[in-house]
């Protein structure tokens, strides 16, 4: 932000433009002169120069350095999810398909950062409406919702989790869906449908009037992710061959679960900054300790969890579906990180386990196809967490009321659940609209034998792993 300067004193300004005419009309000598008696004049801008410094001074030490530094670290922690996203859903995809995945994490950024600051912002944070802002569009007059951080800062740390929410949808898709019409979707959906939501809940919007709890994003990051991703994966049907005519699955495996692994982890990593950084400042540190406590403890034991189920169910722990088990409990503690202890966080966890095996048996059911589990994930966990604080939350440690477990009845779970059915309903409205409105235009779906070939050669004109040749022989 620009310091407010005090104006130079009227005698000053006179002073100065009498030096400057005769520095160009007089001779070098009379110069000198002139200059020499004009020092006592010069001197009465001193006093301007140092309260001009002063109120510079002020202005920057309106800010917490520290507070700002932390916003801006996990913002940047956060962006790095970026990578982790990418590699996950690039690993559990079929090799011919890995550099589309990968490009459409790159081009979601991208379009949250230049749709988030054109409109996203305003509509977000842009003054206290029910429903949506109004005012800051492209940042003009825009104002931190944070205290002590720049807009800007603050800005940067909204735009990573509006990325968040685009990216969640390209795994539900991959492997069928045009390049095109999803730079589209990547665009309306962080500039303008992500927005909304975000508004209600963080914004000033109506829902924070009804005590609604979401710390970090359950349901205004994962769940409106999460449901787009179920719209856009069912209008855009499952792959060839996924689901047999006689309704069985057929499995189509992904072809590098070491890649897949190293995403699940540069996830989790960024997660500390996604639920810790909301805090927006380190004012109580027992507060950011505590919700990287429970960052952890939830993933860990979505992980155990999965794993036993998918161990027992089918024979053999399933590493895929443990991945799966540590997101889904990440997103399941990122509502109510703040305000649950150690115990409800594991206990979120655990359920968040099971929710990822069943999501998915529930999608195969249905026969839609999500090559990643994005929508167990997100969508069901988001809205698992969001309900969580109305079981687990202490009012002690910041939730509106006590939840149900802990002898505060149902008046925080209905609360949650208010949240949870009216952001949910109309996230998955807007998103059918909009992408009947993309398919209509562009279509969603690329041709089969685009299909079969592979994205990346067809849409990107590359193989993820140039040099490579397979010769089938007898």
């Amino acid at each position: 932000m620009t310091a407010i300067r005090t104006p130079v004193t009227a005698p000053a300004i006179i002073i100065s433009s009498s030096v400057h005419w005769t520095w160009i009309k007089e001779e070098y000598m009379e110069r000198v002169a002139r200059l020499v008696s004009c020092l006592p004049a010069g001197l009465l801008l001193v006093p301007s120069a140092v309260l001009a410094a002063s109120e510079d001074a002020e202005q920057v030490t309106s800010f917490n350095a520290l507070d700002t530094l932390w916003v801006l670290m996990a913002a940047i922690l956060v962006f790095f999810m970026q990578t982790g996203f990418g590699m996950i859903e690039s690993g559990l995809v079929r090799a011919k398909n890995a550099s589309n995945v990968l490009m459409k994490n790159l081009v979601d950024f991208s379009f949250a950062a230049l749709g988030f600051f054109a409109f996203g912002y305003a509509i977000m944070f842009g003054g206290s409406g029910a429903f949506v802002g109004t005012t800051g569009w492209f940042l003009v007059g825009a104002e931190s919702a944070a205290d002590g951080v720049p807009v800007e800062a603050f800005w940067l740390f909204q735009a990573v989790f509006a990325g968040t929410a685009a990216t969640i949808v390209s795994g539900s898709v991959a492997e069928r869906f045009k390049f095109t019409s999803y730079m589209l979707v990547s665009f309306l959906v962080t500039a303008f449908l992500y927005p909304v939501v975000g508004h209600w809940v963080w914004g000033g919007g109506w829902l924070g009037d009804y005590g609604f709890h979401d710390f970090a994003g359950s349901t205004v990051v994962h769940a409106v992710g999460g449901s787009c991703a179920l719209v856009a994966a069912y209008l855009v049907g499952p792959r060839l061959g996924r689901f047999r005519e006689d309704g069985t699955v057929a499995p189509i495996l992904g072809h590098n679960l070491p890649i897949a692994t190293l995403g699940m982890f540069i996830l989790w990593v960024g997660w500390y900054g996604f639920n810790a950084g909301s805090t927006l400042g380190m004012g109580d540190p027992a507060l950011v300790a505590r919700i990287a406590l429970n960052t952890t403890l939830a993933p860990a034991a979505g992980v155990l969890t999965a794993m036993t189920v998918a161990w027992v169910r089918f024979g053999k722990p399933d590493l895929s579906i443990a991945l799966n088990g540590a997101l889904g409990g990440l997103v399941g503690i990122t509502a109510p990180c703040a305000v649950v202890g150690a115990g409800s966080s594991i206990a979120i966890g655990v359920v968040a386990g099971f929710i990822v095996v069943w999501g998915i048996d529930l999608l195969n059911k249905v026969r839609i196809d999500d090559p990643v589990g994005a929508i167990p994930v997100h969508g069901f966990n988001g809205v698992w967490g969001t309900l969580a604080v109305g079981l687990f939350g202490q009012q002690a440690l910041g939730s509106p009321s006590d939840g149900l477990f802990l002898g505060g009845g149902f008046a925080q779970l209905g609360s949650q659940a208010l949240g949870v059915v009216a952001c949910v309903s109309f996230t998955l409205a807007a998103a059918w609209v909009m992408l009947k409105a993309v398919d209509s235009v562009m279509g969603l779906r690329v041709s089969h034998e685009t299909e079969l070939k592979g994205l990346d050669l067809d849409e990107h004109g590359v193989e993820s792993y140039g040099g490579f040749q397979i010769f089938l022989t007898d």
